[in-house]
């Protein structure tokens, strides 16, 4: 079953990539490997938003 990316979750999926491209550009360990946790709790919640949209 494919799901349509809905617009919300086109654009949780943006600020992911921005956390990890911000990620990428850190020399502090700590505080990247924090960015690419926030990028991973977008990424579920632009999968979440796109399900709840094609749902509603």
């Amino acid at each position: 079953m494919t799901v349509r990316v809905s617009q919300r979750g086109k654009e949780y999926l943006e600020t992911a990539q921005t956390l990890l491209r911000a990620a990428k550009t850190m020399t502090d360990a700590a505080i990247a490997g924090q960015f690419k946790a926030l990028a991973d709790d977008y990424q579920r919640r632009a999968e979440k938003a796109s399900h709840v949209d094609a749902d509603g």
